[in-house]
């Protein structure tokens, strides 16, 4: 049986400790911090996620979708909030069966955990902090958290699925035999998380069944929806240069100008709004791509570690979930039934392979990402991008198998990658904006002859940008 070490116990290290478990392989699963469901949880850190497709998929693979289901809070669209305090709710599909899901982070962690624990070749061992990979040789030593002493521990491959601020990938970084190359960039932009309590017997103050945004062009709030009836706030706010940024929102009474001003509608919702901005933390956002992956045959990074993003498309997990079903598809592909028990098995063919066909994927949905910011906090009041979302989810309503937007083809088409979701959505926006811009796109048109009036001028962008790069 082939022994697995991976290195960080977080919702990817998890799914892929529990679903190589599945497979048959000896695994060790080691992660830096104390065990989640046995300590209280940090406030102020990432405790909503929007769960879609592409991350139940791989729920699914490992049989625990169900389960996961029981955790999450479906959400139509995005509820959009203005200055006057007026609302209106912008779908996400126009599929009456897709939706996103707010579920919480620490929920579908102990979940995985629990199940992981389950399979009697699985080892968890907490509070055990990486201090360095031994790449060639497949072994990695460790700090006891406790105890303070080392200790070494060597598989026949490593995972690295131990996040953004990887102790993996710094291996490989520092490691001169092989060239190594890594980007990290920041957005001026930091966050802070609050909270909007549950109202009388876990009623929520708001709608439930959405993704709340208050877009202010430079600044942005969101707020996602928890089992208890509260909804976790993000506010994304500039660090400096700028008449409202951290750097400056410095009292309580700066904290609560800015609010009146911008949000008042969530000053109601927020009681005690200048203990928990000042209460926690500001996190930085920034997006991390590197290659190569795999060193050696002997170690591979996967998830945050490999391709860490901004959080605005909720693609963050739901990427990390799909790498553990790309990669399983190798496995399939290599060694189609349980693990050789002798040698033979060809890591380092199926790390390249994987790598090769993955990362145009990842480095798409990164810059996705980016984009989706920008569009979030700017566009999504604007009025041609409404109108441009009125039109995609009657063409999605109207004509479900003919049309997606590119978000549908980002959160709900699964079967297509990430790369072909990126050029297909964005040459359909260009189109769509593009046509209500110079008014070819009337109100006398049916439906079905503006979707064809979209779809032949998309068709010719896509020509147009294949000619360019081609």
């Amino acid at each position: 049986m082939k022994n697995i070490l991976i290195i960080g116990a977080g919702l990817c290290g998890s799914l892929l400790a529990l679903r190589m478990a599945q497979r048959g392989y000896q695994v060790t699963l080691v992660e830096k911090r104390p065990d989640l469901r046995k300590v209280t949880q940090d406030a102020g850190r990432s405790i909503n996620l929007a769960l879609s497709d592409r991350g139940l998929r791989g729920l699914r693979l490992a049989g625990v979708e169900e389960e996961a289901k029981k955790l999450c809070i479906p959400m139509n669209g995005r509820m959009i909030h203005d200055k006057a305090g007026n609302t209106f709710l912008s779908p996400y599909s126009g599929r009456k069966d897709e939706y996103i899901n707010s579920i919480s982070r620490p929920g579908l962690n102990m979940l995985l955990l629990d199940e992981a624990e389950k399979m009697p070749n699985v080892n968890i061992i907490f509070n055990y902090a990486c201090e360095e990979v031994d790449l060639e040789n497949a072994s990695a030593t460790f700090r006891d958290f406790n105890s303070k002493k080392e200790t070494t521990i060597t598989a026949d491959v490593i995972f690295g699925t131990d996040g953004a601020g990887s102790a993996v990938r710094k291996s490989m970084f520092d490691n001169h035999n092989f060239l190594f190359s890594f980007s990290q960039q920041w957005l001026s932009h930091g966050y802070k998380e609050l909270e909007i309590p549950a109202a009388k017997d876990n009623g929520y103050r708001t709608y439930k069944n959405a993704l709340h945004i208050w877009p202010r062009g430079e600044d942005m709030l969101i707020a996602l929806p928890n089992l208890d009836g509260s909804f976790t706030v993000t506010l994304f706010l500039p660090y400096e240069n700028s008449d409202y940024c951290f750097a400056n929102l410095t009292t309580p009474e700066m904290v609560h100008e800015y609010f009146n001003k911008e949000y008042p509608d969530v000053v109601e919702m927020i009681p005690n709004l200048s203990e928990e901005f000042f209460g926690n933390p500001i996190g930085p956002l920034g997006t991390v791509k590197c290659s190569p992956w795999n060193s050696f045959g002997k170690v591979l990074l996967m998830g945050d570690a490999a391709h860490a993003i901004v959080p605005f498309y909720g693609q963050g997990m739901n990427a990390s979930f799909e790498d553990v079903v790309v990669f399983d598809e190798f496995l399939e592909k290599y060694i189609p039934s349980r693990p050789p028990q002798g040698g033979g098995v060809d890591w380092e063919a199926i790390f390249k392979e994987y790598e090769t066909l993955r990362k145009k994927d990842t480095d798409a949905i990164a810059d996705l990402a980016v984009d989706n910011f920008h569009e979030m906090k700017e566009h999504t009041a604007m009025e041609i991008f409404q109108k441009k979302r009125k039109l995609e989810t009657a063409f999605e309503a109207e004509f479900p198998k003919d049309y997606y937007s590119k978000y549908s083809l980002v959160t709900f088409k699964e079967s297509i990658p990430y790369s072909e979701a990126m050029k297909r959505g964005r040459a359909q926006d260009k189109a769509i904006l593009n046509l209500i811009a110079d008014g070819k796109i009337t109100e006398k048109m049916s439906l079905k002859e503006k979707l064809e009036l979209v779809k032949k001028h998309t068709e010719a962008i896509l020509h147009d940008d294949e000619v360019a790069f081609g």
